[in-house]
């Protein structure tokens, strides 16, 4: 089963990188882009068939790695393939 975990900077959280993204599009000539924030994505593959024990590993190895919880927030779709 494959897992995607979107993590996320929360809402008033400074995101310079997000700002400097931000500023090389308008510098390419996309003026219009009114705001950037950038996120990371990770894929995880686990061996585990029973929904329920899958999604609270996943959401275990959410909070103790792959997201900072002070800071950002995360969601995590599954593949069922």
């Amino acid at each position: 089963m494959k897992a995607r975990i979107k993590v996320m900077l929360k809402n008033g959280v400074l995101d310079p990188q997000g700002k400097a993204i931000e500023g090389a599009l308008g510098s390419l000539g996309f003026p219009n882009v009114a705001s950037v924030r950038q996120g990371k994505l990770f894929e995880v593959e686990i061996a585990e068939s029973d929904m329920g024990k899958a999604h609270a590993a996943i959401d275990e190895m959410s909070k103790k790695l792959l997201a900072n919880t002070v800071i950002e927030n995360y969601t995590i779709e599954f593949d069922e393939k």
